[in-house]
């Protein structure tokens, strides 16, 4: 089958790669109908992590099931899916907790499994034609037959849970003023989730400008980073406040003021946002952060932020009785609901998604989105 194949740095192609097979009575394999390109993917994509070449890229997957193992109860052949980017068990004492990010079966050794990621374990990535799927009645979330939503089911897999966990982790609730770093997928999706869950006033702090305009049509209050610090520039709109939460959807590559967008080429202070989100927030706040840090970076700014060890205003914290919240998403905590949400007309994320390309233009779709060039924030690989 064909298959987005890392290269190396910067560089992903589509090639030839082993059909998936049914390895264990619990397996089924899907035939992708759409998987979509993630920001973190471009973490590997950059060469900022150990991943090495070989790799099939692909955590939001979804498509029509093929084939089926012998102990497989509650799908079919033909059923219509979208899998979590986690990998779970199941039955493992976090899955059971509802922790299926750090499921402890499916990655010996290692709190957690993804498709197609670096350390994650050996599930391959579904940006391809075919994908195996473990553990399938657990991880498959079954969805209306047919080709309706198409576009919003396939941002269940990963970006709108993960968005809507960032609110989750920051406990926003209605009434309340929230400040959201990124507007990139994860971040329009945290502050789509702000509005979905009656925050009424959501900040959206980003220096893209097409990305800011995303977030306004949405009801975000769009900050550009680069106009001045924006701490400054909230507490200027809000009378000298601060905000009762804040979810950092930004992450470890965070950006300098100034800074060009394009990955590789963007000059980074990987503990801005921390920081930021410390000084604007209001004292007994939350801050919800789902955005990635790693405790290895080759590409570190310093010895520090090589091995994850960043400098916070810990004392600001502490004196400000804050609260916070980190991890990846636990996405079968909320896929089902957000599902039915988007079954019911109450939500439809999929405003984010900018283009649908062929899964053999790939290669170009990964050098725009990473470049932050022609409109390319969300992208669907269609094989």
């Amino acid at each position: 089958m064909r298959a987005v194949v890392y290269q190396g740095p910067f560089s992903v192609a589509v090639e030839e790669v082993p059909d998936p097979e049914i390895m264990h009575p619990n397996d089924v394999i899907v035939k992708i109908t759409s998987s979509c390109i993630c920001g973190s993917d471009l973490h590997m994509y950059e060469g900022r992590t150990a991943a090495e070449p070989g790799i099939v890229f692909g955590h939001e997957n979804m498509g029509i099931v093929e084939d089926i193992g012998s102990a497989v109860k509650t799908l079919s052949v033909g059923d219509r899916v979208v899998m979590p980017f986690n990998v779970g068990c199941g039955f493992c004492k976090n899955c059971q907790r509802g922790f299926t990010g750090f499921c402890l079966t499916v990655n010996p050794g290692f709190a957690g499994g993804a498709y197609g990621y670096v350390a994650m374990g050996p599930w391959r990535g579904g940006q391809a034609e075919y994908i195996q799927v473990p553990y399938a009645d657990f991880n498959c979330l079954p969805l209306p037959s047919g080709d309706a939503f198409e576009w919003d089911f396939s941002l269940l897999a990963d970006i709108f849970p993960t968005g809507y966990h960032g609110t989750e982790l920051a406990d926003v609730s209605p009434g309340e003023s929230v400040a959201v770093w990124g507007a990139g997928p994860v971040g329009l999706m945290a502050t789509y989730s702000c509005i979905i869950r009656g925050a009424a006033e959501v900040y959206t702090i980003d220096h893209v400008q097409e990305r800011l305009d995303k977030a306004s049509e949405i009801g975000g209050i769009p900050i550009n980073f680069d106009d001045g610090d924006p701490v400054e520039q909230i507490r200027d709109m809000r009378g000298g406040d601060g905000v009762d939460k804040t979810v950092d959807a930004v992450g470890y590559q965070a950006a300098a003021q100034g800074s060009s967008a394009a990955g590789g080429e963007q000059t980074e202070i990987p503990n801005v946002v921390l920081n930021q989100m410390i000084d604007l927030i209001n004292p007994t706040g939350i801050m919800g952060i789902p955005g990635l840090y790693v405790p290895s970076d080759p590409g570190g700014v310093d010895e520090g932020a090589k091995r994850g060890s960043l400098a916070i205003n810990f004392g600001k914290l502490f004196e400000k009785g804050l609260k916070l919240g980190t991890g990846q998403c636990n996405v079968k905590q909320y896929n089902a609901y957000l599902r039915d949400l988007i079954i019911s007309g109450k939500a439809t994320p999929s405003f984010v998604v900018s283009h649908e390309v062929p899964l053999d233009d790939a290669a170009d779709a990964y050098d725009k989105f990473d470049k932050r060039i022609e409109g390319y924030t969300k992208i669907l690989l269609k094989p």
